[in-house]
C-alpha cells in the first residue's frame, strides 16, 4: 500500500489518491467509515465505494494467518488420526458445495507457496479442484521450481485441459513447466505403449520420476464423476473397476479401500504418472472436499500418497467419523 500522504479534503485528491487515502485510514489508522467520510468530506456510501475499489485494484490484501487453519481442532485430529504432516481445514460456510469447493481451492492456493522451496519439482494433477487452485494462486517467483503435468491431456466439461492446470500453476509460481504432450488415454494398449516409447513423451514421463512434491485431488467412483465426464473412463470401465473393489480415483488411476491400484485395461491405455511414483514424496498435497469425496480421500491416505491435506471442516468431520 502506498505511503499515506498529508491529509487533505476530498476535493484536493486525485481519483487514485483518495482511494488510497480511504484505504489507509480504514486499514492502517483504524478509523470507521463514518469517521473517514467526515475527514474526507464525502458520504459514507462513497467511502464504501472507495474501499471496494481499493480491494478490486489490488491495493488491499487481506489474509488470515495460516496457523489458524493448521491448528484448527479438526486439523490436529486429522494429523493425529491419519499420521499426516499437516492439515489445512477451512470453514465449509453456509453456502453451497460449489462455494465450499472454491474456499478449499483458495485455501490451498494460499498455503501451497509456503510448502515449496528452491529446487522443488512439483507434479500437478488435473481436474476442477486443481484448476481452481492454479487460478487462485497469487503471482510469486520461487526460484528453481519445476512443475510437471502428471496426466496427459483430455477434454473436460469445464472448459480447461490438463496442461492448462500445470501451465497456469507454473506461471503463477514463476516456475519452469514440463507439459505432457500426449492424450491421457488411447484407444488400445499397443498404441499407448508405442507412444510412451516416443523419445519426447518418454523424456516427459521420465521427468515425473524426479518430482519430490505433488498436488492432486481425490476422484469418486460415481457415474457423474470427473473421470467419466471428461471421457477418460467409460461407464463400462467404471462398473468393471467398481466390481474389482474401486473406491476412488487418483490421477486417473482407480484405487481400492487400502489405496492399492486396481490394474485393468484402462491402465494399459493411460499416458500419465503411475501411482507408485506418488508414494514416498516429500509432500503429497490432497485438496478435496465434499461428502462424495470422503471415501476416495480415505483410500488415498491409506495408500500412502498423502502427507498434507486441504479440506473443509464438514468433510474433515465426516472423514474422522467414517474412520471410527
Amino acid at each position: 500500500m502506498a505511503i499515506r500522504t498529508k491529509r487533505r479534503t476530498a476535493g484536493r485528491f486525485s481519483g487514485e489518491s483518495i482511494i488510497i487515502e480511504a484505504a489507509w485510514l480504514y486499514h492502517h489508522d483504524g478509523l470507521n467509515q463514518n469517521e473517514i467520510a467526515k475527514q474526507l468530506q464525502v458520504s459514507r456510501a462513497t467511502v464504501v465505494n472507495y474501499l471496494q475499489e481499493a480491494k478490486e485494484r489490488g491495493y488491499i490484501r487481506i489474509s488470515l494467518s495460516p496457523e489458524i487453519f493448521n491448528n484448527h481442532k479438526l486439523a490436529q485430529e486429522l494429523r493425529q488420526k491419519f499420521n499426516l504432516q499437516a492439515a489445512f481445514v477451512l470453514p465449509h460456510g453456509i453456502g453451497s458445495d460449489e462455494e465450499a469447493l472454491m474456499r478449499v481451492a483458495r485455501g490451498a492456493a494460499k498455503w501451497l507457496p509456503s510448502l515449496l522451496k528452491r529446487g522443488d519439482r512439483l507434479g500437478v494433477a488435473w481436474g476442477r479442484t486443481i484448476y481452481e487452485v492454479a487460478e487462485a494462486l497469487e503471482k510469486i517467483d520461487i526460484e528453481g521450481v519445476t512443475v510437471s503435468q502428471l496426466v496427459g491431456s483430455m477434454a473436460t466439461p469445464y472448459g480447461f485441459t490438463a496442461e492448462i492446470c500445470s501451465a497456469h500453476m507454473a506461471q503463477n509460481l514463476g516456475a519452469k513447466c514440463i507439459n505432457l504432450h500426449a492424450p491421457a488415454v488411447l484407444s488400445n494398449p499397443d498404441l499407448a505403449a508405442h507412444l510412451r516409447n516416443e523419445p519426447i513423451i518418454h523424456a516427459q514421463l521420465e521427468a515425473l520420476s524426479h518430482c519430490n512434491k505433488a498436488i492432486f485431488a481425490a476422484g469418486s467412483c460415481e457415474p457423474d464423476s470427473h473421470i467419466v465426464s471428461c471421457g477418460l473412463a467409460s461407464i463400462d470401465d467404471l462398473e468393471w473397476y467398481i466390481k474389482q473393489g474401486a473406491k476412488g480415483v487418483l490421477c486417473g488411476r482407480f484405487i481400492d479401500e487400502q489405496g492399492k491400484p486396481i490394474i485393468g485395461n484402462l491402465d494399459k491405455r493411460i499416458i500419465g504418472v503411475t501411482l507408485d511414483r506418488l508414494q514416498g514424496l516429500d509432500i503429497g498435497l490432497l485438496v478435496s472436499q465434499g461428502v462424495e469425496k470422503v471415501t476416495p480421500m480415505l483410500a488415498a491416505i491409506a495408500g500412502g500418497y498423502v502427507t498434507h491435506i486441504v479440506t473443509s471442516d464438514k468433510t474433515a468431520q465426516l472423514m474422522l467419523d467414517a474412520n471410527n
